[in-house]
């Protein structure tokens, strides 16, 4: 009876164990909700290239979440969202950031070097701002814009007005002032537009910034990522991950550029992350 006991007991002590081990298998995965610009190309490719190494490197279940600016820093204060790789500081984002500051955490910068101003083909001569009037008529005495009301083309009103420029500001849209850059690199014709890194132009064509002595556009920011402070004890692996996740214009343009070219968000961050194994496992030492 002893005997009978005793194997009894460890049978249910075995049974008990693998119903421990089946309940941990089935356990769902830590959800991560990340929210991103709705819009912005670079906030796009960064989010969803973060998510393809959450889910398929670390296992999280993560939901982009496309937001405006304000719902963003909103949401990640209240812990609607648990995180955002997306925060253009110290300006773009500077008054959403200062109302929350102490119900956010960062978690470092994701891309260093951020900035706004005009641009030109390399092929153009002018430096400077400065130098535009000199060959005014070479750009048709315009400059080719994107929405009126957008921040940068408030900027290219002042830098007109700053540096008392003969050209006329015209609005379009992203996707217009696009097309117009690329008819003017083809036919190699001057075109001043204004533009910002990170964005896929700078990574289909030879561009650069003018010169900006008067400082209208400001100075470089950072691209940081912020996390609702409840996400250490959630998810210590991503904390850990988002820490050493940084990368730089060529990685983050050649991510928007897919996306330009037609390739679904998510189907050109996993075709990045397959290509870039040592990138990658840098992040994740």
């Amino acid at each position: 009876m002893r005997t009978i006991k005793t194997r009894c007991l460890q049978a249910l002590g075995v049974a008990t164990l693998a119903l421990g081990m089946s309940s941990a298998m089935a356990a769902d995965p830590v959800t991560l909700k990340i929210g991103y610009v709705n819009g912005w190309d670079d906030s796009v490719a960064t989010s969803h290239v973060a998510a393809e190494i959450l889910q398929s490197k670390l296992g999280y279940d993560v939901k982009l979440l496309p937001v405006e600016p304000a719902i963003m820093w909103n949401g990640l204060a209240r812990g609607d969202l648990d995180l955002t790789l997306s925060a253009w500081l110290p300006v773009t984002h500077g008054e959403y950031y200062a109302k929350v500051k102490d119900k956010v955490e960062s978690l470092g910068t994701n891309y260093d070097g951020a900035k706004i101003g005009l641009v030109v083909p390399n092929y153009v001569n002018a430096k400077s701002i400065e130098d535009l009037n000199a060959s005014a008529a070479d750009f048709d005495g315009q400059i080719t814009g994107i929405d009126a009301g957008a921040g940068i083309m408030r900027r290219t009103e002042e830098a007109i007005d700053a540096y008392k420029l003969d050209l006329k500001l015209l609005s379009s849209s992203g996707p217009a002032m696009a097309s117009a850059l690329a008819r003017a690199e083809k036919s190699q014709k001057a075109i001043v537009v204004p533009g910002w890194v990170p964005h896929w132009m700078f990574a289909k064509w030879d561009l650069r910034f003018l010169e900006d002595p008067k400082n209208v556009y400001g100075d470089a920011e950072h691209v940081d990522t912020m996390a609702n402070p409840g996400v250490k004890d959630k998810a210590p692996e991503a904390v850990a991950f988002l820490n050493k996740f940084n990368w730089d214009s060529a990685e983050i343009g050649s991510v928007m550029l897919a996306v330009r070219d037609g390739a679904k968000p998510a189907a050109a961050a996993k075709d990045w992350v397959a290509k870039h194994p040592e990138r990658v496992a840098e992040w994740l030492k």
